[in-house]
């Protein structure tokens, strides 16, 4: 049997956790994840998890936080004062908002505490600095002539 391999494209059910066991992503009820292993297509331990699997297998794996979104920086979270948002807009904890970081690139950011004169953002990735758990099935194999292996 063929194992997973750098360079292979494979495809991968899977279900991610939180260490409290709550779900951040599922490929459940959609086509499996494709992607080619070592391509920098997937977080590094999310390709080092698939790394040696066979079409069929299933296992759970916990890629701690330097393989998956990095820690949490401080430094990614800023103040803005509030009188810098729109007038119509009521700024809420859990919203979701880009910023543009002056030389027109999109900064995506979370408000996580709204103060008088102004909002707290954080501009860490959401999943930043949690250990992440996956329960993964390999579906199929492409090795570099395009064969697909299916059980």
């Amino acid at each position: 049997m063929q194992q997973v391999k750098h360079g292979d494209t494979v495809q991968v059910h899977y279900h991610g956790k939180l260490q409290d066991g709550t779900t951040f992503d599922s490929s459940a009820g959609r086509e499996p994840l494709e992607f080619e292993v070592g391509s920098g297509m997937v977080i590094p331990g999310f390709d080092a998890g698939v790394t040696g699997m066979i079409v069929g297998d299933k296992k759970t794996i916990v890629i701690p936080a330097d393989q998956a979104y990095g820690p949490k920086m401080d430094d990614r979270i800023m103040d803005f004062p509030r009188s810098q948002f729109p007038p119509d807009m009521i700024p809420e904890v859990g919203m979701q908002l880009a910023m543009s970081n002056g030389s027109g690139q999109q900064l995506p950011v979370r408000i996580i505490e709204v103060k008088e004169e102004v909002v707290i953002l954080d501009a860490n990735h959401p999943l930043a600095g949690e250990a992440l758990h996956f329960d993964l099935e390999l579906v199929a194999i492409t090795n570099s002539k395009s064969l697909i292996i299916q059980p």
